[in-house]
């Protein structure tokens, strides 16, 4: 069977270390991802000592497996060292705007992904953190990342010492769509969220969060529209002064 149909998030690590050879191997590898124009708008910061994952464990609302991972890797969208090549090279960059920063983040999150495919090939297990976008500020300023440069995507490495239940995972006919975009109807919402909705799961979330559908549990407790708005004033606070948005 192929990985990609058994991975899992890892978020707890065997006491063993991952070799430095074998992280710049599949680093160097991933390298060969889809990138716009071939400019690589992305670079990637490795922390291994436990000082630094101490530093940056409060980015990520202190999830153990920050501190507990041999290896974080932070993903960033990065388009100094472009403008510092152009600089030095008689040439006029245009890359501190917000077209560039899009390009950037698809970039390093392309190159994150690929890396994490070529990990679990290994047999490396990882966890990515979506806690990222949520305090940028803070993993700019521990990781000392200068103007044009923003952190996107961070990924716990390390050979796994657990084995979770896979998650579930919406039907392929929902969220493919042919030709054109064909917009959900309130029977298709039910036909496509009908398996997720009846796991004992989704039913223990509704319960111990005291809601009635599972799409409040969302909504009104994990992911709510005021901590969403705070958060994008926050990535928009950062992006402006990383030098992205005038």
């Amino acid at each position: 069977m192929k990985t990609i149909n058994t991975r899992r998030s890892i978020r707890r690590y065997a006491d063993r270390p991952v070799d430095d050879q074998l992280l710049r191997r599949l680093l160097a590898e991933a390298e060969r991802t889809q990138t716009m124009g071939n400019l690589q708008f992305y670079s990637v910061v490795v922390t291994r000592s436990d000082e630094m994952k101490r530093r940056l464990a409060p980015a990520h609302f202190n999830q153990p497996m920050v501190t507990q991972a041999p290896v974080v890797l932070t993903f960033c969208a990065d388009t100094r060292r472009t403008t510092v090549w152009c600089n030095n090279r008689q040439a006029n960059p245009g890359y501190d705007n917000m077209l560039s920063y899009q390009n950037a983040a698809t970039d390093a999150l392309l190159f994150c992904q690929t890396f994490c495919n070529l990990a679990e090939e290994e047999g490396l297990g990882c966890c990515f953190l979506g806690t990222t976008v949520y305090m940028p500020q803070m993993i700019i300023d521990t990781l000392q990342l200068p103007e044009f440069v923003v952190p996107v995507a961070t990924i716990t490495l390390g050979w796994p010492d657990e084995q979770p239940e896979l998650t579930d995972r919406l039907p392929l006919d929902a969220i493919m769509h042919s030709e054109t975009y064909h917009d959900y109807t309130p029977e298709s919402i039910d036909q496509f969220y009908a398996e997720k909705e009846a796991l004992e799961e989704s039913k223990e979330f509704c319960r111990i969060n005291n809601k009635q559908t599972l799409a409040q549990v969302f909504t009104d407790c994990r992911y709510t529209k005021k901590d969403n708005e705070a958060m994008s004033a926050g990535l928009m606070d950062v992006l402006r002064r990383q030098g992205f948005l005038k």
